[in-house]
């Protein structure tokens, strides 16, 4: 079995939660019967934000609840959805008076229990907007039968996006309507060098061999769209950052949002050997970077990989990932 720093594999996500709030005390509290995470002290008079989903990608979601980002995140169990009634008391709790928006990573789970949730929350007289974040690039196969692309590392652009505006007073429906825009504007890929192990596990969820990485990678440990040869950074890299500019149809001198994420397992060095050759990438291609991060913000447990996100950098956008943000894991 891989050594792992739990107690107990069942209890890995409740007591990552209760020392996240712990470390966090004037930023965020953990209730851990409604299954929630919230802020310290709850805004007043502004459209709430609340987001969730399966554990096992921390910092998301918890880690960005706080000014300028989410008001409410709600928690599964490990890679799996939040129940609806969860959700439901997460929704009441981020109401102010104005408002929730909901933002929702598409997966099969989330989506109906977020729908249920939002039902059942207007019966309480709250009104909410659903901002459904598809952006992983691996899963856009154009077939109407499939599930569509999936919720990745635009997510957080979406939560900070939507933060910043609800934060300056937008109301319910621009605060969703930025947050849509951002996610059909945005697209993400990733690959690993390793699979991620579950807590208690034995074995990672895959296995690859040597010489050869997985490009196309999701965030819950599924295997990507194929595997190609092992490469120098730079190689690596190039591989994900052509299909985006392609994808996007950007073009020399576009600008661009750039997110360098960290699966889990990748070392800060290695993100910023990968950010490097993003940037350098996207120089040789006349592509501008307006704005980058780099970290693990968008996890898959302990999974060694990176995945890049990219987003038209509009002059309105801008303003709103530079406003102010005080989370655990996001603060400028």
């Amino acid at each position: 079995m891989r050594r792992q720093i739990v107690n107990r594999p069942d209890q890995a996500t409740l007591h990552a939660l209760e020392g996240l709030a712990l470390t966090h005390p004037h930023l965020i509290a953990h209730d851990p019967v409604a299954g929630l995470v919230t802020r310290a002290r709850p805004a007043r008079d502004k459209v709430g934000l609340v987001s969730g989903g399966g554990s096992g990608h921390e910092p998301l979601h918890a880690g960005f609840v706080g000014t300028g980002m989410l008001d409410v995140a709600v928690p599964g169990a490990l890679f799996a959805s939040p129940t609806a009634l969860q959700v439901q008391a997460g929704t009441v709790a981020a109401d102010s008076g104005r408002g929730v928006v909901q933002i929702v990573k598409n997966y099969t789970g989330d989506v109906l229990n977020f729908r249920i949730a939002g039902e059942l929350a207007e019966d309480e007289a709250v009104l909410t907007e659903v901002v459904l974040v598809d952006d992983d690039l691996a899963t856009d196969r154009g077939d109407a039968d499939r599930p569509g692309r999936r919720g990745t590392a635009a997510v957080l652009a979406v939560e900070k996006i939507c933060g910043a505006a609800a934060e300056a007073g937008a109301d319910l429906a621009a605060v969703a309507g930025l947050g849509r825009r951002v996610a059909a504007g945005a697209r993400t890929l990733g690959l690993a060098l390793r699979a991620g192990t579950h807590p208690g596990a034995a074995e990672p969820a895959f296995v690859l061999p040597d010489g050869e990485i997985e490009l196309g990678v999701g965030i819950h440990g599924e295997r990507g769209t194929g595997r190609v040869p092992f490469a120098d950074a730079d190689g690596l890299v190039a591989q994900l950052v052509d299909p985006l500019v392609a994808a996007l149809g950007l073009t020399r001198g576009s600008p661009v949002l750039v997110i360098v994420n960290g699966l889990g397992g990748a070392s800060p060095l290695e993100l910023s050997v990968a950010a490097r050759a993003a940037h350098h990438r996207l120089a040789d291609l006349g592509i501008a970077v307006a704005r980058s991060l780099v970290g693990p913000y968008v996890t898959s447990l302990d999974m060694h990989g990176v995945s890049v996100t990219l987003l038209p950098a509009d002059d309105d956008l801008l303003p709103l990932w530079d406003a102010p943000v005080r989370t655990p894991a996001l603060t400028w």
